[in-house]
């Protein structure tokens, strides 16, 4: 979901810190693993969202200085795709696209699952699931 293992593995420690602080707060209504799982979910979306933040400030400055937009040389079709593809298609998609997507085709959630740990309606899940997977296929198409 983050992209790069050093990112994880930094965000899995600042992950077991904070449940370490908030363990006296888990109220228990909802199964440990779910709470930590929204926690580690809830903790990659805002450092997503910080990373989209910093990107376009980054972006809105290259176009203040009147920056030319640098381009790729065309791509080569290939036949098949690769998991290196599907792996940057995916960190293309929407954050919340992606979390509902990586919840429900690969790690097999239920959609009332998905929608309890990102606090999201079930009819919000599917959506978000059918967006992802459309996407992907155009910029699988590409």
């Amino acid at each position: 979901m983050i992209g790069s293992v050093e990112d994880a593995e930094d965000l899995l420690q600042e992950v077991f810190l904070q449940a370490h602080r908030k363990l006296s707060g888990f109220r228990g209504d909802s199964a440990l693993g779910t709470w930590l799982y929204r926690l580690t979910m809830n903790h990659c979306l805002d450092h997503l969202r910080a990373r989209q933040v910093r990107m376009n400030r980054v972006t809105e400055s290259l176009d203040e200085d009147g920056a030319e937009e640098p381009t790729a040389p065309a791509p080569v079709v290939a036949l098949a795709i690769s998991r290196l593809d599907l792996e940057r298609a995916i960190d293309m998609l929407p954050d919340g696209a992606r979390a509902a997507f990586l919840l429900h085709d690969v790690e097999g959630f239920e959609h009332r699952e998905i929608a309890q740990i990102l606090g999201i309606s079930e009819g919000t899940s599917k959506s978000q699931v059918h967006k992802a997977r459309k996407k992907l296929r155009a910029i699988l198409r590409q």
